[in-house]
């Protein structure tokens, strides 16, 4: 039994899976643990991996027939996204949300940089606020520039395990940062050449808060893609859509694209259900739907 607060150098023997799935890295932080230690040279093997309350799982950039596991037993999860600085891409909030729903963790919208915003760009956040809090979904617009919503956020994170992610450039490091400056995260400028954000957190790590809880920090997230989906998975996920979906003529097995009686379809026209999100749903299922049957499902 390790003592608390103890770290120890592990390296881990045997393949481990997750539901059948191959993973690049079969231990994330925020996993539990058995190990055995080497009193030797004061190094471990971890023996075994304790069963996971949940996870946050994505296709891996680099392997695309694999996966790779964020972390493991998270309280919540917290995107963080701008609309300018870099440009907002809007999708990749729903994508986000497709990795944490379908395991019930809830998941937080902050949209930072809030300083930068210009009137339009406040009508577009006022519009996106609306869309997801009608759904369920906690939003908040932060600055780490001018403390706007600092406390809030620190209200939202006490005593909590939270997964932090966004797109690199978001400024995500800059925020954290903000809320506890001792833990000095790593910040970096967007590239003058793209405008893109460059990575500046290389791989997750888990931080505790002075004021209870801790953050799973992770590298900023170019792409998000679903190697392990099938189409019926995204429209479980769409959180009112697989509620509406009740009243659809197939029930749980539509779709909500040309299927007759779809009460989904119908509720998007009528404006009762996001325009938006509708789309963002059709595009998942068209990128899912073109991964032939071979590449989700290869097991090699």
């Amino acid at each position: 039994m390790l003592e608390d607060g103890a770290v120890v150098d592990s390296r881990i023997i045997g393949k481990f899976r997750l539901d059948g799935k191959r993973l690049t890295n079969p231990v994330a932080v925020g996993d539990e643990v058995e190990v055995e230690v080497d009193e030797k040279d004061e190094t471990a093997t971890i023996k075994n991996i304790l069963p996971r309350r949940n996870y946050v799982v994505r296709q891996s950039p680099r392997r695309k027939h694999d996966l790779h596991l964020l972390a493991s037993n998270v309280g919540q999860a917290m995107v963080i996204v701008t609309i300018v600085q870099p440009n907002l891409k809007q999708g990749f909030i729903d994508r986000f949300l497709l990795m944490t729903e379908p395991y019930e963790i809830p998941t937080v919208v902050v949209f930072n940089k809030a300083d930068l915003y210009s009137e339009e760009d406040l009508a577009i956040y006022q519009y996106l606020q609306e869309i997801y809090e009608n759904i369920g979904y906690r939003v908040l617009l932060t600055s780490a520039v001018e403390g706007q919503g600092l406390e809030e956020l620190r209200e939202v994170l006490g005593g909590k395990v939270t997964l932090i992610a966004g797109q690199s450039g978001v400024g995500k490091s800059t925020l954290v940062n903000a809320i506890q400056p001792q833990l000095e995260l790593r910040t970096q400028e967007l590239s003058d050449y793209s405008g893109k954000g460059m990575h500046t957190t290389t791989f997750a790590e888990m931080h505790p808060l002075d004021f209870g809880g801790a953050i799973i920090d992770t590298p900023g997230i170019k792409t998000l893609s679903f190697n392990h989906l099938e189409p019926m998975d995204v429209a479980h996920n769409f959180r009112e859509f697989f509620e509406c979906s009740e009243n659809c003529r197939f029930g749980g097995n539509c779709l909500h694209r040309d299927e007759p009686g779809c009460a989904v379809k119908e509720a998007v026209e009528e404006g009762e259900l996001s325009e938006l999100r509708y789309a963002n749903y059709l595009m998942l299922l068209e990128e899912i739907e073109e991964q032939n049957y071979w590449e989700r499902h290869s097991e090699y």
